[in-house]
């Protein structure tokens, strides 16, 4: 079950202006050690521990690979890739400069498999988590300005 509650978009700028959108409520965030205990619990012949090295042993793999340019698919799970988050465009190829035009790398992961919207569509319930609702403003997380939810 999705809880969700309504927020207000109150960007004057913004062509959502006034109205209510949908967000999911976040009740707790799961640590791997908890995802380790969840899945031993799940008729595995592996201990908490096991699978807590295990899948310590792949974030860190699957970071290895991205910082070696390459992207790393789990499947029914996501794509994992990197990204460059770019500071504004060189006047010319020549002019470009690192340290001046790129902020920074991003994580970037795009779901498959049994993840993707069109599963998940048909599998989610929602229900609305309170009566209230809550106004937002516009840097709110999630919100790119014009009321709609920004992708990750």
């Amino acid at each position: 079950m999705i809880l969700y509650v309504l927020r207000q978009n109150t960007n004057s700028n913004s062509k959502a202006f006034g109205k209510y959108f949908a967000y999911p409520v976040i009740e707790e965030t799961v640590d791997l050690d908890a995802l380790a205990a969840h899945m031993s619990n799940h008729n595995t012949p592996f201990s908490k521990g096991a699978i807590t090295g295990m899948l310590t042993d792949m974030v860190s793999c699957i970071k290895e690979l991205l910082l070696e340019g390459k992207n790393v698919k789990i499947a029914d799970l996501a794509i994992f890739s990197l990204g460059i988050k770019n500071n504004g465009g060189a006047p010319s190829a020549e002019e470009f400069n690192v340290s001046k035009h790129i902020k920074g790398v991003k994580l970037r992961s795009r779901a498959t498999g049994e993840l993707i919207a069109k599963s998940l569509n048909l599998e989610a319930s929602l229900k609305k988590a309170t009566a209230t609702t809550k106004k937002t403003t516009p840097d709110d997380e999630g919100d790119g300005g014009d009321g709609e939810p920004q992708n990750p």
